[in-house]
């Protein structure tokens, strides 16, 4: 507040808190003006900020720094040669040794032989599946190359950018699927798979999903298992890339697609991926690929002709290093001391700075890497570029909908968990200004 009680973002009487759609058209433009002045002073400072993509910040990786030393050329000859089959050194282990099958396993609470484990990339996998669903089918069925329609992938909405690249560079259909606090509209979904034998599958991150944060209601996964589609080869795309990455303690619960897809006589419904990207090193990790018994004979088979095996050394590494559930857990506490307050530093902006003008909501998510913005109409677009000019890079505007095409142009995905924290509170301050400018400006059209 200035020394008169006038606060300083504003060159009237109007409270700072006031909602701004009850301002008049010179109000409006008093506040443009004022955060017009401060937006300059900020952009003067030549900032570098970048909250694009979710990236463990460096501190995240310095948690796994004793995975390198897990592994040398004087380590126990045991541990790489069972027996001259196993030896982890020599070809072999198409689907992974069994101590990493059983740690992924544990991750994605389902069973080892259930689990082929692979390299470092869970996108890799979701690449490859859908590869060879185009290119040789599905449980028998024609390859989607040769059909003579489109085939159609539902996608939930805000989502996961780079499930739609992946979608379109294979030439599939996208169908936005509206999503809610309970997971993606099951109305929708249901009568578009049940009724619709181009729809070949849907993309779910189910728990603490990207962008929202949100997880899968129990009712919402038994929904997804109970489905009827038209299609034989329809597939659940399950990402649980967050499987364990909670924030706050309790996290959320997910039900188990498994469980609930074999009590519904649907066991072969579903694929699942996860890896520990952000579990240990993001481009170092280990990834899996689970599904049901008969899915992942069908999967081995086509994988033999792709490769040998994955790196087992590595594998054998993360087992080293993790050890099991109990020590994935207490790692993962570690990397929530470093990323959860940002998290509330980044909530705590928006709240004050934003909380009383009505011109956004955001989600309050207790795990994953992202919190999910909705602006006013056509905002989003302003927002990202008033923040870009000025020092601070954000994920680019529509890239949570299919064909980068936010209908409404609102939603923009914020990554807390890379800067410092001392960065992340100047990329909040200049975050909240834009917000408001953007506002401003749409809401001085309309009036």
């Amino acid at each position: 507040m200035t020394a008169d009680n006038t606060p300083n973002n504003t060159q009237d009487n109007t409270p700072h808190n006031t909602p701004y759609k009850t301002l008049t058209k010179e109000a409006l433009q008093a506040q443009l003006d004022a955060l017009s002045e401060e937006y300059a002073r900020i952009a003067a400072k030549d900032l570098k900020l970048n909250m694009a993509r979710g990236k463990p910040a460096p501190e995240q990786l310095d948690l796994s720094e004793p995975l390198l030393d897990v592994l040398s050329s004087k380590t126990d000859a045991a541990l790489l040669r069972k027996k001259q089959a196993d030896d982890l050194r020599n070809y072999g282990g198409l689907t992974g040794t069994p101590e990493a099958r059983a740690l992924m396993a544990a991750i994605m609470d389902v069973a080892p032989a259930e689990t082929i484990v692979c390299d470092n990339s869970s996108l890799s996998v979701m690449y490859d599946t859908v590869a060879r669903a185009k290119t040789h089918g599905i449980a028998g069925q024609t390859p989607w190359a040769q059909l003579g329609e489109p085939v159609k992938f539902l996608c939930p909405a805000p989502g996961y950018d780079r499930h739609f690249a992946l979608t379109a560079h294979f030439g599939i259909e996208m169908i936005l699927v509206p999503t809610s606090a309970e997971g993606p509209d099951m109305d929708f979904v249901e009568q578009q798979v049940n009724n619709d034998a181009s729809i070949k599958g849907i993309w779910c991150v189910p728990k603490y999903a990207n962008p929202t944060g949100v997880t899968y209601s129990e009712q919402t996964v038994e929904r997804f298992a109970q489905l009827k589609p038209a299609a034989k080869d329809f597939r659940l795309y399950w990402d649980n890339a967050y499987a364990v990455h909670d924030l706050t303690e309790p996290g959320d619960s997910l039900a188990s697609i498994k469980t609930a897809c074999e009590k519904a006589g649907n066991s072969d419904l579903w694929y699942m991926f996860a890896s520990t990207s952000k579990i240990t090193f993001a481009g170092a990790g280990i990834s899996a690929l689970a599904s049901s018994p008969k899915n992942i004979a069908e999967i081995s088979e086509q994988l033999a002709l792709r490769t040998i095996g994955s790196d087992k050394l590595n594998q054998l590494r993360h087992v080293l290093f993790l050890k099991d559930l109990d020590g994935v857990r207490a790692h993962m506490k570690k990397h929530a001391a470093i990323v959860a307050p940002k998290f509330t530093a980044f909530l705590e902006m928006l709240d004050e700075g934003l909380g009383d003008l009505d011109i956004g909501e955001w989600t309050r998510p207790k795990g994953g890497y992202f919190i999910s913005f909705d602006g006013l109409p056509n905002t989003a677009k302003r927002v990202v570029q008033l923040a870009k000019e000025a020092g601070l890079t954000l994920t680019d505007a529509g890239a949570t909908y299919p064909y980068g095409n936010d209908p409404i142009d609102a939603n923009i995905r914020i990554a807390p968990t890379y800067p410092s924290l001392d960065e992340l509170k100047e990329a909040g301050k200049l975050f909240v200004l834009c917000v408001k400018m953007a506002s401003l400006e749409v809401l001085l059209r309309e009036a």
